[in-house]
């Protein structure tokens, strides 16, 4: 069973800096693109950074120059630096990823159980 957990979330002023994790387990054989999301109260989930298996990155608008994707060399675990933040990016982050897993010829889209990033004013 394939698993993503994030972590790093929590409550920061306006203007501070977050980093969260996510950490791929279980019965993998290749991950795809890995890709951050947020939710916030109210909204719907929204794309907020992707990074292909070759290094390509695509960002939301509302986070471009504020925000950074990155992967580490076993690709089993990507990051989101996020600087600058402000209010607005307060919401439920969520990893997700297009897993392989062993024994099997279907790519499976997968999500982490999401972390709480709160900005105060």
């Amino acid at each position: 069973q394939v698993q993503l957990v994030e972590s790093g979330g929590g409550l920061v002023q306006a203007g501070g800096s977050l980093k969260l994790s996510c950490v791929a387990s279980g019965s993998i054989f290749a991950i795809r693109d890995m890709a951050w999301y947020r939710q916030a109260p109210g909204k719907e989930r929204e794309m907020v950074a992707t990074i292909a298996r070759g290094g390509s990155t695509r960002y939301a608008d509302s986070v471009k120059d504020r925000f950074t994707i990155s992967r580490d060399s076993t690709k089993k675990i990507w990051y989101l630096q996020m600087n600058s933040l402000q209010p607005e990016d307060t919401a439920v982050f969520y990893c997700n990823a297009d897993v392989l897993p062993n024994n099997s010829d279907r790519f499976r889209d997968v999500w982490g159980q999401g972390t709480q990033v709160t900005v105060s004013a």
